[in-house]
C-alpha cells in the first residue's frame, strides 16, 4: 500500500511540475500596440522594451506602469502610421473616396473645357470684329431708340484698340 501511495504522490508531484509551465505567460505589445498574452515567447522581431512580462519574472522597474503606458502610447502613434486592416468596409470606403475624387476631377475638367471653348469662341469673334474694323467698311450701330447710326473714325479707332487689347488675352 505504501508503494501505491508513493506512486500516486510521485505522479502528483510530476503533474504539478508540468502544470506550472502551463501557467507561464508572456505579455508583450505587438506592432499595432495591442497587448498579446501567450505561453509561447513573443516573436524574435519584438523589441525588448515591448515585452511587458516573462514567466517566473516580475515586471522590472523599467516596465513600471508609466513606462508601459509610454510604450503603449508610442505604439498608438506607430499604429496611426500603419494602414488599417483590409476589410470589405474599408475597401468600400476607399472605393467611394476614389470615386468621389474622380468625379470631382471629371467635373473640374469639364468646367475647364467649357471655359476654354467659350474663350476660344470669344477670341474668334473678336478677331472677326477686328478684321471688320480694320477693313474700313462702314459699320452701323443701333442705339437704344432703335435708330441706326454709323461709326465715326474716332469710334472705330477706339473699338479697334479695345479689340486689340482683348486679343492680347487670347494668346
Amino acid at each position: 500500500m505504501s508503494k501505491h501511495i508513493s506512486t500516486i504522490i510521485s505522479i502528483a508531484i510530476s503533474g504539478f511540475l508540468f502544470s506550472t509551465s502551463s501557467f507561464a505567460q508572456y505579455v508583450w505589445l505587438d506592432e499595432k500596440g495591442t497587448k498579446q498574452f501567450s505561453d509561447l515567447p513573443p516573436p524574435i522581431s519584438t523589441p525588448k522594451n515591448r515585452i511587458l512580462k516573462t514567466p517566473f519574472k516580475t515586471p522590472s522597474a523599467t516596465t513600471s506602469k508609466n513606462s508601459i503606458e509610454e510604450v503603449a502610447s508610442g505604439a498608438v502613434s506607430e499604429n496611426e502610421k500603419l494602414q488599417k486592416p483590409v476589410t470589405t468596409a474599408s475597401k468600400n470606403e476607399d472605393f467611394m473616396k476614389r470615386k468621389l475624387e474622380q468625379e470631382e476631377k471629371d467635373k473640374k475638367a469639364a468646367t475647364e473645357k467649357q471655359a476654354a471653348e467659350a474663350k476660344s469662341k470669344n477670341c474668334e469673334r473678336i478677331r472677326s470684329y477686328q478684321q471688320s474694323l480694320a477693313s474700313g467698311i462702314r459699320i452701323s450701330n443701333t442705339d437704344k431708340n432703335g435708330e441706326r447710326s454709323f461709326m465715326t473714325d474716332a469710334q472705330r479707332a477706339q473699338e479697334l484698340a479695345d479689340a486689340q487689347r482683348s486679343l492680347g488675352e487670347c494668346k
